[in-house]
């Protein structure tokens, strides 16, 4: 499975906490994030994750990976209280997109954990049937 991996300034830390505690569900799967949430995750736990561009052309990257239905998870650490206006749209693409793609999506600590539960059982294998083999 694919999993994107974003996180804004003030969830950063968190999500670095999250990905260590579950490093080891984690590492079965392709990850790919955004660069500074990639570097900070992949300096703490060691998981090989793909990068994208720093800031806003990062977040870019991966929903035009969601829009070709090339992401199967996206562990995505939104800050709710001090929310910037330069995120709103690329958040919402985000989210509609992965509506749009049945992309499960978490955007807290409580969620992620069930989405790494469901992978780890295998209830999330649906999203491989029908994808063609590159």
């Amino acid at each position: 499975m694919q999993i994107a991996i974003i996180a804004h300034d003030a969830k950063k830390e968190l999500m670095v906490q999250f990905c260590s505690a579950y490093c080891g569900i984690l590492s079965k799967h392709k990850l790919c994030a955004t660069n500074t949430t990639g570097k900070l995750v992949s300096e703490a736990t060691g998981l090989n994750i793909r990068r994208y561009l720093s800031g806003r052309g990062g977040t870019e990257q991966i929903i035009a990976l969601l829009a070709c239905n090339e992401v199967d998870v996206l562990l995505f650490f939104r800050d709710p209280i001090n929310p910037h206006s330069n995120d709103s749209v690329n958040d919402m693409n985000l989210l509609r997109l992965c509506d749009v793609h049945n992309v499960p999506v978490a955007t807290n600590v409580a969620t992620a954990e069930a989405i790494i539960f469901a992978l780890e059982r295998g209830d999330l294998d649906w999203r491989e049937m029908g994808k063609p083999v590159i």
